[in-house]
């Protein structure tokens, strides 16, 4: 009887595997419909078969792997489910069906993740970030994996092992970890001059974001929007955050990777728990095909980006980030993404470096994931059913019935069959190529300085102090004389007074010449004019007993009101008691937290502290202070800042009327840093 139960039990868990292909549509393993299954995608009819086939490609490899790792890039990841919903129709210039309807909300996943570290490497290093999303689609999964910087260090894909092998830790003694603070790196961007766009970008504050809820993402390559009257416009992606685009400054950054470095994944789960969902609105940049040669700049070039200016961004829709992943491993690990996973409506251009990222993403799951059925893991099934004839292999989920994997055939009925246009198949855009096989590159791609310059000049003052910061940094880690000088004559093609203020800092000589002649600048990519709100903001509020108990509860409560989230900070954890009763909970000792940690600081403070609490609060106030973060202070607390003469600076809010402070504290918030602090 035992036996039956758990027979029958095992039958039960394994039917949901079970598919039955017979008189079924041809798929993909995405659960795209296939148009055809005889002929590869070819340049012209007698011409050769190209990268971008995804189709023969999953096919083929799947076959290649049917007998049966940390990722080398964005190994250090965190991830979280959440849903997309459309603002508009997109009808006009895509047959993606999930880009169509305003009433349909389509599941999606997201992982954020550092470049360069491993896993276990800290978060908020100076790198790019991952931004990758997989949209769970009616027509199957489509992914739009991109960076938090719109642009790229290289033009074409066959680079990349060139350019990761330089930036990963030296392979003579493994070090650094998650840095790009050394010579290998620096004498690739010194002799690979297409990547000092990239590089303004890095060194850049977009490099250390101040959350993942607050930066911004981008698909960096051109695509191909196609309606369902085969017309195509070329289309940029954009993630634009609704709490605005802000960051760490860099003494800051570093030392929170020693006191937390898990803060940007615990910054994103722990808002997801509280309810304060992330949310980027959705946005495309389009560009009829006719004016693909209108600009002074290729748009195919993925070092480049189409100013909002010239291009302005149409936001169309949102994505909501509102549940966290149930298991690390089996959710943010095992997530397969790939930009060659898409659905009808959207199409490749002939980015170079988006051809060889087509080809490289199966391949990398192939080894990371154990082989050709990394789509059955449940986090990247698609949400509609798929058929083909692929089969076995390392951990094949599916149980297929039926003696037939292959087509043509008669004994199914010569299914599953290819769809067509009509009923939904993937049909690429017929794009007329001619010309001869060649290595090279287009004359239009020679251009390596103008948009660096662009976005040196469209910086404000604390940014561009910030960049040749960051600029002598990285150069003053690197022990070779002659890669350090390469690199400011470089960089002289970009700025002369950026050029200049790096040389004088890495001893370096000053390089001659003018400097660049760009004068454009798009304000779109200063993070001055990004959005600038109080909501979700940590303010670390330093506080000890016989606090003045009616005033203090009062102004918690409005901050709370405003979005803002208050920690309270003491000498031990357990109550504070105030005057009139009032008794608060302590979340953080100054042992267990540290002014790097908090948005702002709100001082408290008490009657009769002791010394310990006196040296503890002016250590917190001083760092906070020097990293231009609001700082406030009310009854008691405002000796602290009195004694270190801060109390009339820029971002500095005393008061003791409750409704007058929370007033002047929150816009002080709002605004993120004070940098006019460096003017006193």
């Amino acid at each position: 009887m035992s036996k039956k139960v758990n027979e029958q039990s095992k039958h039960d868990q394994l039917e949901q595997y079970r598919v039955e292909d017979e008189g079924k549509t041809m798929t993909t393993n995405q659960g795209v419909k296939v148009s055809e299954d005889e002929f590869s995608l070819k340049a012209g009819e007698r011409g050769p078969t190209l990268m971008e086939d995804f189709h023969f490609r999953e096919k083929m490899t799947h076959f290649d792997h049917e007998r049966i790792p940390e990722r080398i890039v964005h190994a250090r990841g965190f991830a979280a489910h959440g849903e997309f919903e459309l603002y508009e129709s997109m009808e006009r210039y895509t047959k993606a069906k999930f880009l169509q309807d305003t009433s349909v909300k389509t599941p999606v996943f997201v992982r954020f993740s550092t470049v360069a570290g491993s896993r276990g490497s800290a978060e908020t290093v100076r790198d790019a970030r991952g931004f990758a999303t997989k949209f769970y689609t009616e027509e199957g999964n489509y992914d739009l994996v991109g960076n938090n910087i719109p642009v790229f260090f290289i033009q074409d894909a066959i680079k990349f092992p060139d350019l990761v092998h330089a930036l990963k830790p030296e392979p003579h003694n493994e070090m650094p970890q998650a840095a790009s603070a050394h010579d290998t790196f620096w004498d690739f961007i010194a002799n690979n001059q297409e990547s000092a766009h990239m590089v303004m970008w890095a060194m850049s504050d977009r490099a250390i974001p101040r959350s993942l809820r607050m930066m911004e993402g981008f698909g960096v390559h051109t695509f191909r929007f196609v309606n369902a009257e085969g017309k195509a416009h070329f289309v940029k992606f954009h993630w634009k955050p609704v709490l605005g685009t802000h960051s760490l400054v860099w003494d800051e950054a570093q030392k929170i990777n020693g006191k937390d470095p898990d803060f940007h994944r615990r910054d994103l789960w722990e808002s997801i728990e509280n309810g304060d969902y992330p949310e980027y609105e959705f946005g495309v940049q389009l560009l009829p095909e006719e004016d693909e040669f209108k600009f002074d700049f290729d748009i195919l070039d993925p070092t480049k980006l189409w100013p909002e200016e010239d291009v302005p961004v149409k936001i169309i829709g949102k994505l909501t980030l509102n549940r966290n992943v149930d298991n690390v491993f089996a959710e943010t690990e095992q997530a397969a993404f790939h930009p060659g996973h898409v659905v009808p409506g959207i199409d490749f251009s002939n980015d170079p470096l988006l051809q060889g990222r087509l080809f490289s993403y199966t391949d990398t799951q192939l080894i990371r994931l154990g082989g050709p059925n990394f789509h059955e893991l449940p986090i990247n099934r698609p949400v509609c059913p798929f058929h083909n004839n692929q089969r076995d292999g390392y951990g094949r989920h599916t149980i297929n019935r039926g003696p037939v994997s292959y087509h043509k055939n008669s004994l199914a009925s010569n299914t599953p069959r290819p769809a067509s246009e009509a009923e939904g198949g993937y049909v690429h855009y017929q794009e007329k190529v001619e010309g001869r096989k060649v290595r090279t590159r287009s004359d239009s791609f020679k251009d390596h300085f103008s948009q660096a310059t662009l976005f040196w000049n469209s910086m404000t003052k604390p940014e561009k102090d910030h960049i040749k910061q960051a600029f002598s940094f990285e150069l003053g880690k690197v022990k070779s004389k002659d890669v350090r000088q390469q690199v400011v004559d470089m960089f002289a093609n970009v700025s002369m007074e950026l050029a200049e203020a790096v040389a004088v800092a890495i001893n370096a000589t000053k390089p001659s010449g003018s400097g660049s002649s760009v004068t454009k600048s798009s304000p779109a990519l200063s993070q001055e004019n990004t959005v600038k709100k109080p909501a979700t903001r940590k303010v670390g509020v330093i506080i000890s007993n016989d606090f003045q108990g009616k005033e203090v509860a009062s102004v918690l409560k409005s901050l709370k009101a405003e979005g803002i989230l208050p920690e309270l900070i003491s000498a031990k954890l357990g109550k504070v008691k105030g005057s009139g009763g009032v008794e608060l909970e302590v979340d953080h000792t100054f042992l267990t937290c540290d002014s790097v940690l908090f948005d702002a600081l709100y001082v408290v403070g008490g009657k009769n502290v002791d010394n310990k609490f006196d040296r503890e609060t002016t250590y917190f106030v001083e760092e906070a202070y020097d990293h231009f973060k609001p700082i406030g202070a009310t009854h008691d607390g405002k000796q602290w800042l009195e004694k270190l003469e801060i109390s009339g600076a820029p971002g500095v809010v005393l008061g003791d009327e409750a409704d007058q402070f929370v007033t002047g504290f929150v816009d002080a918030v709002s605004a993120h840093r004070h940098w006019n602090r460096e003017e006193i």
